[in-house]
């Protein structure tokens, strides 16, 4: 069962999306430059990564520029975030 999602894809964005193992997503953090990360899908149901989506959500709609999730906080509170995360 899968599902497709209308809009452009790359030839450059389906090699990065078969790079992202199973079990996690990939996001896009910073502010001018933009940076990768593989999170974990349980973190979707932490209420400190909701927070992030809903910041998402308010700045980009469904409209990522990246092509995929771009959560819009700096580089250094995302990772504050995840760690706390990591340490429940």
């Amino acid at each position: 069962m899968g599902f497709h999602l209308p809009g452009k894809f790359t030839a450059k964005q389906g090699a990065e999306a078969r790079n992202v193992p199973k079990g996690y997503l990939a996001v896009y953090v910073g502010e001018a430059q933009k940076k990768r990360f593989m999170v974990p899908i349980s973190y979707l149901k932490s209420p400190l990564f909701q927070n992030l989506l809903i910041q998402a959500e308010e700045e980009f709609g469904f409209d990522h520029p990246m092509g995929g999730l771009t959560i819009p906080c700096t580089e250094e509170a995302f990772i504050d975030v995840t760690r706390s995360l990591n340490s429940l």
